[in-house]
């Protein structure tokens, strides 16, 4: 597995170094463009405007424009040498509850898996912080951005979690009205969301849509034709809330143990 960060963990004067690993992969099926005629692959070249030159990453660097067409270039060099030591640093700022977080602030997830040399104090920030139940607020520059963490102990290690500042959160677009709900609404819909709750495995859930497209790709292969999937009929009519409350209650009901009579 690629390592996606490196760097250490600051903790007042305790240095941690650690490395960063994703903690997800993409099982999707990608697909290729091709030309509708001859199904050859459609490539996309890079070129100069002006000169109609195709270009290879040699060729290109960055440029941030500061005026209309004008330039100023950044080599990686250069980029890289504006990094300073505590840059490369996961430095902790402060440490807070995990619910004081809103979802809203995160963005991804990744492992840190400390150098053997700094296990002893990894262990030691973790089991600290599962403790007092807190995780901890830090920051790091990552490629080029200055990127806010959350490091978040778990069972078996520390999970870090990067989130977006608050100038990067887009409000919400439309108030959403609060129309008045009665008791007997709200109790069945706490009856029915009770009928629902139950631990959750996430062993139970898969891309069920993947699964159908890997196997319809498969049949293609064989020279086989796709045959649609049976569409089974949903009752998709405009119900009374209350009727919908009701009926989906029916469906939930677990049905009663039968007692057995000595």
């Amino acid at each position: 597995m690629a390592v996606t960060h490196k760097g250490a963990i600051s903790f007042g004067l305790v240095h941690i170094p650690i490395q960063l690993y994703k903690t997800t992969t993409n099982n999707d099926i990608s697909f290729h463009q091709l030309s509708k005629e001859t199904h050859e692959r459609i490539r996309y070249k890079k070129y100069c405007a002006n000169c109609s030159k195709e270009l290879t990453t040699k060729d290109i660097v960055k440029g941030y424009e500061y005026e209309k067409d004008k330039y100023v270039i950044m080599s990686e060099d250069e980029l890289d040498a504006m990094k300073t030591p505590q840059d490369r640093t996961i430095h902790i700022l402060q440490f807070t509850k995990l619910d004081d977080i809103h979802d809203i602030y995160y963005e991804k997830n990744y492992y840190a898996i400390p150098e053997q040399r700094a296990e002893k104090a990894y262990e030691l920030l973790r089991k600290a912080m599962v403790s007092l139940k807190v995780v901890a607020i830090a920051k790091t520059v990552m490629k080029t951005k200055e990127t806010l963490l959350v490091l978040s102990p778990m069972e078996h290690g520390i999970l870090v979690k990067t989130l977006f500042y608050e100038d990067e959160i887009i409000p919400q677009p439309f108030d959403i009205t609060k129309p008045k709900i009665n008791k007997t609404e709200l109790d069945m819909a706490k009856q029915l969301i009770q009928t629902m709750i139950q631990p959750y495995d996430a062993t139970l859930y898969h891309d069920e849509y993947q699964e159908r497209l890997k196997e319809a790709i498969e049949r293609k292969i064989q020279g086989e034709q796709i045959i649609e999937p049976s569409h089974i009929p949903s009752d998709q009519s405009v119900l009374d809330l209350m009727d919908a409350l009701k009926q989906s209650l029916m469906k939930n009901k677990k049905p009663r143990r039968k007692r057995i009579r000595h």
